[in-house]
């Protein structure tokens, strides 16, 4: 018998050999009274004190401009883009992701950016500057001619 995996916890499911009995038919198992129970008093101490942190975080995601946070989630993405285009060699497909997924992002909320939208307009704009010279001295190198890769 195997088991599956739900928000409300595992669930047996038989694995075929047997009976059927589809998942949603059983119940879910009864959530514990005290879901820190069996924890000792030094673990329940840094559990408590990690959920006033998780509480504290998202009070203060909350009260932060969500144009704040998406611009961070999009030099997130600069950032990995120029992670890729770093690497020994370059990893041009997952740079090409990243570049892609943040002018979809900057391009489809310019007028929402607030006032990151310059900063993300030209931080696109280098970064798709870099694939492209990038892109262009790896081809250089592919040919066989590492001069024209180094004056790129």
């Amino acid at each position: 018998m195997s088991t599956l995996w739900t928000p409300g916890g595992e669930i047996p499911v038989e694995d075929g050999r047997g009976r059927s009995a589809a998942p949603s038919a059983q119940a879910p198992p009864e959530p514990s009274e005290d879901p820190m129970a069996g924890l000792s008093d030094e673990e329940r101490a840094q559990a408590e004190e990690l959920a006033q942190q998780l509480a504290e975080a998202r009070e203060q995601i909350a009260t932060t401009p969500a144009s704040v946070v998406v611009g961070n989630h999009a030099m997130g993405l600069y950032e990995l883009g120029a992670i890729h285009l770093s690497q020994q060699p370059p990893n041009l497909d997952e740079a090409r992701l990243a570049i892609d997924a943040l002018g979809a992002l900057v391009e489809g909320m310019e007028d929402r950016l607030g006032e990151h939208k310059a900063t993300l307009k030209d931080a696109l704009h280098q970064i798709r500057m870099a694939f492209v010279q990038v892109s262009r001295a790896m081809e250089g190198t592919a040919e066989g001619d590492p001069g024209q890769a180094a004056e790129g």
